[in-house]
């Protein structure tokens, strides 16, 4: 069954259960991104167990992704991990263009319209508003600006990228310890799995979930499921680029100095660098932002508690200075939110 998106308790039991009683087992596609983000605690909780424990990759898969892990803490103690989506149904989908001149334009809208419900799209408008996925290059570059130097070892995983060598080039030059799946294991040992997509992203999902750093050039849900893993298992940085604020950054680096541009840089990921407490409880995607199910420390919950207490004595106060501001997100804010959290993933 395919589930529609946001569907709450009602909906499981007016339209999976009657066919789960009949069937007595139903396979769910889509599944957990498509579940409401309001569920009871309980039912959160639930999930939880379900998503983190519950659910196993098979004995092979593991196998396979551990040696990958273990190959890589050979290279080098510590390694970042790029989850880096710019296949070319990819960029179909999320209707965007690179200045790679009017063929490559033309052969994307070609590709577009294998998804015969998409409206067309302005890419500039797309670019301008955060909803394309980074280049390797503009990746790169931003890593670069986070003071990410390039002795550091990064293990990208990604499918086959648009324009091949020649796109890659850029970002190898920023980090010349640049490995993948295909590089640290030989093709007997891939054999198995080369075939299946899922079970080769199967194998990139582990290496990214054991990274000391784990960053995304995009905003699917392989990537918001790693960063709630993360989160949940101890709390592992996972950066996710503010393509909103950094997008004039990237276009206009040729007119200011490094040294501007990486402060830029830094000013705009603020917020977006994974920081265990940068995301609110309730916000964004629950399997990205779990917080119900993770348990605050006593001695972090006794310190939260006295600095609230220490809030209150000065709330009249506030109140009365900020007359009118209750505090809550404008529909500005909100909108910006949405547009930087867009899903432009089609094929995950």
């Amino acid at each position: 069954m395919r589930i529609p998106r946001k569907c709450n308790p009602t909906c499981y039991k007016n339209r999976v259960l009657p066919f789960l009683k009949k069937k007595n087992a139903v396979q769910l596609g889509k599944f957990d991104y498509r579940l409401s983000n309001r569920l009871d605690l309980d039912l959160q909780k639930l999930r939880c167990r379900v998503n983190y424990h519950a659910l196993k990759f098979a004995d092979n898969i593991q196998e396979m992704g551990s040696k990958l892990v273990e190959r890589m803490r050979l290279k080098s103690k510590h390694f970042i991990t790029l989850h880096l989506r710019f296949e070319s149904d990819m960029l179909a989908f999320s209707g965007c263009y690179y200045g790679n001149g009017e063929k490559a334009n033309a052969e994307l809208d070609t590709l577009r319209k294998r998804w015969k419900t998409l409206h067309k799209r302005n890419p500039e408008k797309g670019r301008r508003q955060g909803r394309c996925p980074l280049t390797p290059e503009e990746v790169g570059l931003m890593l670069r600006a986070l003071g990410f130097d390039k002795d550091v070892h990064i293990y990208v995983a990604s499918g086959e990228v648009y324009g091949g060598e020649k796109t890659l080039a850029p970002l190898k030059a920023l980090f010349p310890n640049f490995y993948s799946k295909e590089t640290i294991a030989s093709k007997e040992e891939l054999a198995p799995f080369s075939s299946f997509s899922s079970r080769m992203a199967a194998l990139d999902f582990i290496v990214c979930d054991e990274s000391d750093v784990f960053v995304t050039n995009n905003n699917g849900n392989m990537a918001r499921i790693l960063a709630g893993r993360r989160k949940y298992f101890g709390h592992k940085p996972t950066i996710r680029p503010n393509a909103k604020k950094l997008f004039p950054l990237l276009m206009n680096r040729d007119n200011m100095t490094w040294e501007e541009f990486a402060s830029r840089v830094r000013t705009a990921q603020i917020g977006f660098m994974g920081e265990p407490n940068e995301v609110r409880p309730g916000r964004g995607e629950f399997h990205e932002n779990p917080a119900a199910c993770i348990c605050e420390k006593p001695e972090a919950k006794a310190e939260r508690d006295l600095v609230s207490r220490s809030q209150v004595i000065n709330s009249n106060e506030i109140a009365t200075e900020n007359k009118g501001d209750n505090g809550d997100m404008t529909d500005e804010q909100t909108i910006e939110d949405e547009l930087e959290w867009l899903d432009v993933n089609g094929g995950e």
